[in-house]
């Protein structure tokens, strides 16, 4: 079963459900990554598993030249019946301006070499990510979509 897939319909599952409807934090345009790495960890939401525990690594600062941003992204699946391998990603990162309510957030853009779908991180704050949609707009139980920096 493909990443993209689960991610995509656990993303639609999480904007249907409509379980944190409380008030959403936007991020702000804070100073991002300034080390060379930086990783981040979190369980997302699985219709048919536990869950998707998630890992990104993101190389390169955002000032630095294109080809020195890299990621690479590993998602395992809890609990699935058909207990899948872990799926990897790796590729290159930008950082874009401004979501659809902030345009002063900062979000990353994360593009696989070869087959696998662009997915997009919110800066929450300096330790937060969280996936958002391609049109760059939050879902609204957004805290279970988000990862921690380790």
């Amino acid at each position: 079963m493909q990443i993209r897939t689960l991610l995509a319909g656990s993303a639609m599952l999480a904007m249907l459900a409509g379980c944190a409807a409380g008030p959403t934090d936007q991020g702000t345009a804070e100073p991002g990554m300034t080390s060379t790495e930086q990783t981040y960890q979190g369980t997302l939401p699985c219709r048919n598993c536990e869950g998707i525990d998630l890992n990104v690594t993101m190389t390169g600062e955002e000032q630095g030249a294109a080809a020195d941003r890299t990621f690479d992204l590993e998602a395992a699946y809890r609990g699935h019946p058909e207990n899948p391998p872990n799926e990897t990603y790796s590729g290159n990162w930008e950082v874009l301006d401004g979501t659809a309510d902030n345009p002063q957030a900062t979000v990353y853009e994360l593009t696989p070499n070869g087959e696998g779908q662009v997915y997009y991180f919110l800066r929450v704050d300096p330790q937060t990510l969280e996936l958002i949609d391609p049109q760059r707009r939050r879902f609204q139980n957004n805290e279970v979509l988000r990862l921690k920096r380790m």
